[in-house]
């Protein structure tokens, strides 16, 4: 009865030798047809190096020609949609989220960079973000308003609470289709916040009057 285990480890022990050597085996093979492979490789590169070259030069201009033309497309399409905001009248009667879009157009078409449209729920005061062409940091709280309805200290209080700690700019404006009360244009005044109002937003869209951050 104490001789069946011993056979019974040899057998095992057997088992794990051929395994071993099975899974040597294996290896060995799989190197040298991944060697074989390789010279294959090298060998038919080397005799078709012009072709290569060619075939990657081409899908490099491929590349670059296709990334000039969604360049060119978006431009042009920004041209377009700036094109279209020259007068006050469009503003007056988009939704609050186009008006965002169309203030964010205004300041991609007057040299800003990374603008980003972030008005929403939650926005805590921000409806753009942007980089002015001088490198600073400016927020744009957007409020599109009828002609019954004003900007008041509220609207100007919540964008001085976040835009510096928050949001990290140098610079807070507020556009409206509208204008504010005289509270809130006071406080702006006293804290630095700009204010464009109906006229001054129509004077920026037709390019003859200075951007929030001018």
């Amino acid at each position: 009865m104490a001789r069946r285990p011993v056979r019974r480890r040899r057998s095992n022990a057997a088992r794990r030798a051929r395994q071993a050597r099975d899974n040597a085996l294996l290896v060995g093979v799989v190197a040298v047809v991944g060697l074989v492979l390789v010279s294959l490789l090298v060998r038919w590169l080397a005799h078709h190096l012009v072709l290569v070259v060619v075939v990657l030069a081409v899908g490099a201009a491929v590349g670059v020609a296709v990334l000039r033309a969604r360049v060119c497309s978006r431009q042009r399409e920004l041209e377009a949609r700036a094109a279209q905001l020259r007068h006050i009248g469009p503003f007056l009667t988009m939704t609050p989220k186009a008006f965002e879009h169309a203030l964010a157009d205004l300041c991609r078409r007057d040299g800003c960079t990374k603008v980003t449209v972030v008005g929403g729920a939650g926005d805590l005061a921000a409806d753009v973000l942007a980089t002015t062409p001088t490198g600073q940091r400016i927020l744009i709280q957007a409020k599109r308003y009828g002609p019954r309805t004003l900007v008041g200290s509220d609207d100007v209080q919540k964008v001085n609470g976040t835009y510096r700690d928050v949001h990290r700019c140098d610079l807070a404006a507020v556009v409206t289709t509208n204008s504010f009360t005289k509270a809130a244009a006071a406080f702006c005044a006293q804290v630095g916040i700009r204010t464009v109002d109906r006229r001054a937003l129509a004077l920026w869209a037709e390019g003859t009057g200075r951007p929030p951050w001018g």
